[in-house]
């Protein structure tokens, strides 16, 4: 006879072992499975933003994340060619400051947490089958290393296996929002390549980002146009390489650094699936997923994690019903993130901003206050709808009339 779990968790990385541990911290009894083996890699933004670094202060697992080394990020700056916006972003529950750790790194601590808060992890562990009975998810069936196939069966399973998901897959859920690929980017590692903060470079139809990790090192990923697909990686580097040459200065001390490891990247597509129903759910990526421009998806996967969880423990104590405590989640991430999708959707057409965006953009540049909260939208603590709101820009404008 199978076990019988509160929850099986499948993906353990971001979104998955922060839901597991959540859940296990209340006292459930939780499978979380992951094909990866811990250290692992994976093709991310690396990320961190305030709220993040609140969500893991929070969980008691800031201060491993700040021992590894990572470097403490506490500037945004974007470099629009006739100026720049710099500034610091506005606190999160305390927090202002960001970090960009290696998945290498911030996962295996997440997988641990996970473990030490009660949940058993199966690393290195393959789903081949989200079992359905009678219209309801009632488990899992897949495999170890041993190749024996086992079936799991649990109250709710939980797709936390990114946006290509199994769970979502075989559940077939409403997906909504949908936009196309935006963006094709490609990022790399670099030694000796100092930075102040995090810095970002706009110019017509390319963009790029950098930012310090692990072990000395600098991430720094470049986006073309997904029209432009093909034409980028006819010849990576070369292309990666002429893209910086728009920002002189920035190509410079890139000349003077070392590359360090292969070139990674792709697109994604950007949409919103309904994150449950009979006997599943869906957290980060695989629930809601947006270009990368704005490195959101570790952030949001935090989030997620705390909303649903904290809504199935609301189902398991019988304080609401499944359809209720759910529909609330869904309906608290949407509110949180479509006013940041919307705004990364069209940053990462990466389009000339239209002349009125233009002339926002010149009164914000020289207004310390105004620089903050522009910053601040990148760093999820301000919403692109307070910053845009009618009444904000019109004291924006104001004020750079008045210098």
């Amino acid at each position: 006879m199978a076990k019988e779990y509160d929850a099986i968790v499948v993906g353990a990385r971001c979104a998955g072992s922060p839901t597991a541990m959540l859940l296990a911290r209340q006292g459930y009894r939780v499978l979380v499975v992951d094909r990866a083996t811990f250290p692992s890699d994976t093709v991310s933004t690396h990320l961190i933003h305030a709220p993040g670094v609140a969500a893991l202060r929070r969980w008691g697992l800031l201060d491993q994340v700040v021992a590894t080394g990572c470097p403490a990020i506490e500037t945004y700056s974007f470099d629009f060619g006739p100026f720049t916006i710099s500034g610091t972003p506005r606190p999160s529950d305390g927090v202002s400051t960001a970090y960009a750790p290696r998945r290498t790194v911030l996962d295996k601590i997440l997988v641990h947490a996970a473990a030490d808060a009660g949940a058993e992890v199966r690393e290195g562990f393959t789903v081949e089958e989200v079992v359905v009975q009678a219209g309801s998810v009632v488990g899992i069936r897949g495999h170890g290393e041993s190749g024996r196939s086992v079936f799991e069966r649990a109250r709710v399973v939980i797709g936390a296996d990114g946006r290509n998901s199994r769970v979502a897959r075989a559940v077939r859920p409403e997906q909504y929002h949908e936009k196309p690929m935006l963006e094709w980017a490609y990022y790399t590692y670099w030694r000796d390549l100092p930075l102040e903060g995090m810095e970002t470079v706009i110019r017509p139809d390319r963009g790029w980002g950098a930012l310090p990790t692990n072990d000395g090192l600098t991430l720094v990923v470049v986006g073309w146009p997904y029209a432009e697909a093909s034409a980028y990686k006819t010849d990576v580097e070369a292309n990666y390489r002429k893209t910086l040459e728009l920002a002189p200065e920035f190509a410079e001390r890139v000349r003077a650094a070392t590359r360090v490891e292969r070139f990674a990247g792709g697109a994604v597509a950007n949409f919103f699936r309904k994150p449950f129903g009979a006997g599943w759910a869906l957290v980060g990526d695989a629930g809601y997923n947006k270009d990368p421009i704005t490195a959101q998806g570790i952030s949001d996967a935090f989030r997620d994690a705390e909303l649903c969880a904290g809504a199935l423990d609301e189902t398991f104590t019988g304080v609401r019903s499944f359809e209720h405590a759910m529909s609330d989640y869904q309906r608290t991430r949407d509110a949180a993130s479509l006013p940041m999708y919307e705004f990364t959707t069209q940053l990462a057409t990466l389009e000339p901003p239209p002349p009125e965006m233009q002339q926002l953009l010149g009164a914000v540049h020289g207004n310390t206050e105004a620089m903050d909260a522009f910053v601040s939208i990148v760093a999820g603590t301000v919403s692109p709808v307070e910053f845009f709101a009618p009444e904000h820009i019109d004291g924006v404008m104001a004020g750079a009339a008045a210098m």
